[in-house]
This record gives structure tokens, sequence and C-alpha cells, in this order.
């Protein structure tokens, strides 16, 4: 995907409109990323520093750049104000080659169905676009809402592919997996 396709491309649900990061949004990466109460359960994800919003913005970029997905910016429609994050990014979990999606949202926007809402059109946008890659969400087993999000969005709990995270157990949830022959 080029660089103006990709700048111009929109997800558009019935409350949200969802578009890549850019530069403006570093101010938003970083507020949401410095709430303790977003990164209650990912602790390694809280930011400290603007520089490191600014350093996460450019590791998102270069996913786009280099893989034509990424993780997306998400607004309600017809507003320019960020609520949170949504998307996927390629990586390796157990060996196989997997999409991971991530949510993060600003907590006066929880409890609204808002990520669930998010989730399922990234779900579907990467179905099409990258067919052929499991898609998995990294849940800690204290978050139910995390968890109600990836079930909304279509993914199933896949207790075999449980695995360490960096702050904890990660209980996966998973679609698309590529069937094994007994």
């Amino acid at each position: 995907m080029d660089e103006q396709s990709r700048a111009g491309e929109e997800l558009l649900t019935a409350r949200l409109s969802l578009r890549c990061p850019a530069p403006e949004d570093i101010d938003a990466i970083f507020s949401i990323h410095n709430d303790p109460a977003t990164c209650l359960h990912n602790p390694s994800d809280a930011l400290s520093r603007r520089e490191e919003a600014r350093q996460l913005f450019q590791r998102w970029n270069d996913h786009w750049q280099r893989w034509g997905f990424g993780y997306w910016v998400v607004r309600r429609r017809g507003s320019d104000r960020q609520l949170g994050f949504c998307g996927t990014k390629a990586m390796d979990l157990n060996g196989m080659r997997v999409l991971n999606l991530f949510y993060r949202f600003e907590a006066s926007s929880w409890g609204q169905g808002l990520a669930g809402e998010a989730a399922g059109a990234v779900v579907g946008w990467v179905s099409v676009r990258v067919p052929d890659l499991p898609l998995i969400a990294r849940v800690r087993p204290a978050n139910i809402a995390s968890q109600r999000v990836a079930v909304r969005a279509g993914l199933a709990r896949a207790e075999h592919l449980d695995t360490a995270g960096e702050d904890g157990l990660d209980w996966i949830f998973a679609t698309n997996l590529p069937h094994h022959r007994p």
C-alpha cells in the first residue's frame, strides 16, 4: 500500500471514524498512555515522557509503511478528539506469525462499547486485506473488559496458546488459526 492511499484510508462504523496516525496525534498518544488507568493491566506500556510518545508514533508509522496496516486513531464521527487507538501489528507467537489486535482508549470513553466497535471494524478490515494470518489478542486474566472486547470483535479463547507476556500471563483470544491435522 503506498503512502498516499494509506494516509487517506478511513474506517467508519456507526459511531466511529478510524484513521492512520499522524504527527498531530502524538499528544493524544502521550495522554492516553500516560494515564495509569489505561495501562493498569499493561504497565510496561505506560509512557512518562512526551518523547516516548513520539518514538511510539514513529514505530506505529514504520509498521504501516512496512506492512500496509497497523494501529488506527479512533474518534467519534464528526469529532476531532482522539478517544483511543485500535489496530493490529505483525508479531510472532510461539513460533507462529500472527497479527496482534491492540486497543487502548481514554478512561472517559470506557463502558460505551466503543472499543468493541472499533475492534470489530479493524478485524473486518484485516480479514479482507491480510486473510492468511491468524489474529490474536493478548489479554490479562484480570482484564474482563478487554476480554469482552476481544470476544465482541469475533475472537475466541485459545487456551493452548496462552503464554508469559511482559506484564504477566497473556490469555490468548484468536481467530483464523491454522488447522492442524492429528
